[in-house]
C-alpha cells in the first residue's frame, strides 16, 4: 500500500508543479475577448455607415449646387419648377419664386430688376432603409435679373 500511496502522492507533486490555465480561466479569457471584439466591430461598422451618409451628403450638395446655378445662365430667369434625377439616386426639385422686397422708402418698381428665390432641394434613400430612411438637403439662393425693356 505505500507504493500506490507514494505514486499518489508522486502525481500530485507533479500536477502541483504544472503551470497552466484551467479550463474555467479560458472560458472567461475567451468570454472577454468576444465582448471586445463585438464591441470593436459595432464601432467599425458605425464610422463606415457614417462615412457612408457624409458621402451622400457631399453628393447631394454639389447636386444642388449645380442644378441652382442653371437658371439665368442656360435660359432667362422666370418663375417655375423643374425636378429630375442623377445618378438613380438622387432626386431634385427646383423651385424659382419672385422675391418681393420690403423695404421702406425705396420704391422697388424703378429698379431695372427682379429679385428671384431659387431653391434647390435633393432628397435620396428610402423609407424602408435600415440607415435613416429619406434624406433631403435644400439650398436656397437670391438670384438678380434684369428686366427686359427697362432703361438702365
Amino acid at each position: 500500500m505505500s507504493r500506490a500511496t507514494d505514486r499518489a502522492r508522486a502525481m500530485q507533486r507533479r500536477l502541483k508543479s504544472q503551470r497552466g490555465f484551467s479550463l474555467l480561466e479560458i472560458l472567461v479569457a475567451f468570454s472577454i475577448m468576444a465582448i471586445a471584439l463585438g464591441v470593436l466591430l459595432n464601432i467599425f461598422s458605425s464610422g463606415l455607415r457614417n462615412a457612408t451618409v457624409s458621402e451622400d451628403y457631399t453628393a447631394a450638395v454639389q447636386i444642388a449646387e449645380s442644378v441652382i446655378a442653371m437658371p439665368g445662365v442656360e435660359g432667362p430667369l422666370h418663375p417655375g419648377q423643374a425636378s429630375g434625377v442623377m445618378n438613380d439616386k438622387y432626386r431634385w426639385e427646383l423651385t424659382v419664386t419672385p422675391f418681393v422686397l420690403t423695404t421702406e422708402g425705396i420704391d422697388t418698381q424703378t429698379i431695372p430688376a427682379q429679385l428671384f428665390m431659387v431653391t434647390a432641394t435633393v432628397s435620396w434613400g428610402d423609407q424602408n432603409s435600415r440607415g435613416g430612411g429619406e434624406r433631403q438637403f435644400e439650398l436656397t439662393k437670391l438670384k438678380l435679373a434684369g428686366i427686359a425693356g427697362a432703361k438702365p
